[in-house]
C-alpha cells in the first residue's frame, strides 16, 4: 500500500499503559495516531491491577495500624469497616483515572475508537464491522486471569471480580503462592476476614529471592493468615453453606469465597493473529525482538502480551522505545529487566531490585551475603511484632552490589532509591562510605558489615 492510503501511521490495540504511552510518544513525533479500546481506559493497571489494589491494600492495613496505635497511647475502640463504601470510593478514583486518560489521548490528537479489534492483514484490523488500515500495528492487550479446569471452578473467582464482590467475605481461600496471592490474601485478613492460603508449593513468590517468601509467610502468619502447603483444589461444590473444596490432600474446607491467583496469560484470544501471520511462543505471548517488533514487520506488541516482565513501568518503557524506533530517531533502547525494581504490596510489603541470591551465584559464583532482620522502631511499642528483612548481595570479584531485598513497610519507597544505585553500579564500598538516616530502616543497608556467608 501507498503512505496515502493509509488511515493511520501507528493503530494501537489496547488503551493501558503501555499502548497509551506508545500512542502518545509516536504521536508527539507526528505520526497519525488512533486506539482502539474494548473497555475502559487504562488497562489492567488502572480497573483490575495496580491501582485499585494498593487502595484496598491501603485500607487493609488500616486494621493492623489501629492495633500498633494502642502502644503509642490512642486508644480506638471498636473500629469499624464498610466494604461497601470502600468499594464505592475505589470505583470513584478509577473513574476519574479512566477520565484523566481519555483527556490525554484527546489532547494529544489522538482519535480513540471503542470497540473490538482484529488482525485481518499485516495492515488492517476490523473493528466494528470497520477496515482500518495501518502503516503500523502496535498490539498492546494485556493479559486475563487463568483458572485451572476443574469441577465448579465457576464458583471461583479471580482478582478481576475481587474488585467488584457485593459484600466482604466472611471465609476466603486464596489459591497461589506469586504476588497476586500473598496480597489478595493480606487484604481479606487485614479487612477481617477468615484467610487461607493454599499454594501446591512450600515457597511463597517464585523467581523471587528465597529468603524473601519465607520471611513474608512467616510474618503473614503471624498476622493471621493461615497456610496451606503442597496442597490443591480438585473440584468445588456450592451448597447452601457455602462452597465445599475437595482438596486434593483428601480434606475438605467450608468458606465463602475462592480467589484463584495461580497467574496471568496474555489476552491474545480473537485477535487474528493467525491470519496475520504473527507468531507466539508457547506461552501463548507475542514474539518480539529488541524493538518489539513480531516477525511481521508491521506489527509490534509491548506490555504483557510479551513474555518478559509484566509490569507498569515496563510497559510504559516498551512502549517509548517501541514509539521512537518507529517514528523517531531511535536510540532507545529496552530496559535492563534484571534492574527493574518492584513491589509487592502484601503485609508486610516486599521490595527488590537486582539479582536473587540465586541467580548471582549461578552468574557469578563468588558471591557476599549480607542480612539483617529486626523489629523495627515504629513496631517496638506495638501489640503486633513485626520483624523487617534486609538483604544485600554482593559479587565477590568486583565488590558491585547486585542485589537490594527487604521485607518490611515502607519497602516499595525505600527501593526506588536503591535501584538509582544499582543502575549506576554502586559498590559495596560506596553503600559503606554513605551516611545512614536515623533512626531509619534504610539505614540498615548502608551500615551491614559482615557478610552472613560467602
Amino acid at each position: 500500500m501507498q503512505q496515502q492510503d493509509f488511515d493511520y501511521d501507528f493503530l494501537v490495540i489496547g488503551g493501558g499503559s503501555g499502548g497509551v504511552r506508545a500512542s502518545r510518544v509516536a504521536a508527539g513525533l507526528g505520526a497519525r495516531v488512533a486506539v482502539v479500546e474494548a473497555a475502559q481506559l487504562g488497562g489492567t493497571c488502572v480497573n483490575v491491577g495496580c491501582i485499585p489494589k494498593k487502595l484496598l491494600s491501603h485500607a487493609a492495613h488500616f486494621s493492623q495500624l489501629a492495633e500498633e496505635a494502642r502502644g503509642f497511647g490512642w486508644q480506638l475502640e471498636h473500629p469499624q469497616f464498610d466494604w461497601p463504601t470502600l468499594i464505592a470510593n475505589k470505583d470513584r478514583e478509577i473513574e476519574r483515572l479512566n477520565g484523566v486518560y481519555g483527556r490525554m489521548l484527546a489532547g494529544a490528537g489522538i482519535t480513540l475508537i471503542h470497540g473490538r479489534a482484529a488482525l485481518s492483514g499485516p495492515h488492517s484490523v476490523l473493528v466494528n464491522g470497520q477496515t482500518i488500515h495501518a502503516r503500523h500495528i502496535l498490539i498492546a492487550t494485556g493479559g486475563t486471569p487463568s483458572l485451572p479446569d476443574i469441577p465448579g471452578v465457576e464458583h471461583a473467582i479471580s482478582s478481576d471480580e475481587a474488585f467488584h464482590l457485593p459484600h466482604l467475605p466472611r471465609r476466603v481461600v486464596v489459591v497461589g503462592g506469586g504476588y497476586i496471592a500473598v496480597e489478595f490474601a493480606s487484604i481479606f485478613n487485614g479487612l477481617g476476614a477468615e484467610t487461607t492460603l493454599l499454594h501446591r508449593r512450600q515457597q511463597l513468590l517464585r523467581g523471587f529471592d528465597a529468603d524473601l517468601g519465607l520471611h513474608l509467610g512467616q510474618e503473614m502468619a503471624q498476622l493471621g493468615v493461615n497456610f496451606r502447603w503442597e496442597d490443591e483444589i480438585q473440584a468445588i461444590d456450592k451448597q447452601a453453606d457455602g462452597l465445599h473444596l475437595q482438596l486434593k490432600s483428601g480434606e475438605q474446607l467450608v468458606v465463602d469465597c475462592v480467589m484463584y491467583a495461580t497467574g496471568r496469560v496474555p489476552l491474545i484470544q480473537g485477535l487474528g493473529l493467525e491470519a496475520a501471520g504473527v507468531k507466539v511462543n508457547d506461552k501463548g505471548a507475542i514474539e518480539v525482538d529488541q524493538h518489539f517488533c513480531s516477525n511481521v514487520p508491521s506489527i509490534h506488541a509491548v506490555g504483557d502480551v510479551v513474555d518478559r516482565m509484566a509490569l507498569t513501568p515496563v510497559a510504559l518503557a516498551e512502549g517509548t522505545v517501541l514509539a521512537h524506533h518507529l517514528f523517531g530517531q531511535g536510540g532507545k533502547s529496552a530496559p535492563d529487566y534484571e534492574l527493574v525494581p518492584t513491589a509487592v504490596f502484601s503485609h508486610p510489603q516486599v521490595g527488590t531490585v537486582g539479582l536473587s541470591e540465586e541467580v548471582a551465584r549461578e552468574r557469578f559464583g563468588a558471591v557476599q551475603v549480607f542480612q539483617s532482620g529486626f523489629r523495627p522502631l515504629t513496631n517496638r511499642m506495638g501489640a503486633e511484632p513485626e520483624n523487617v528483612f534486609l538483604k544485600l548481595i554482593v559479587s565477590t570479584a568486583d565488590q558491585r552490589v547486585r542485589g537490594v531485598h527487604m521485607v518490611g513497610e515502607g519497602a516499595g519507597e525505600l527501593m526506588q532509591g536503591f535501584a538509582v544505585a544499582l543502575q549506576c553500579g554502586a559498590t559495596k564500598q560506596q553503600f559503606d562510605s554513605t551516611i545512614g538516616i536515623h533512626p531509619t530502616v534504610a539505614e540498615e543497608l548502608v551500615t551491614m558489615r559482615e557478610p552472613v556467608r560467602e
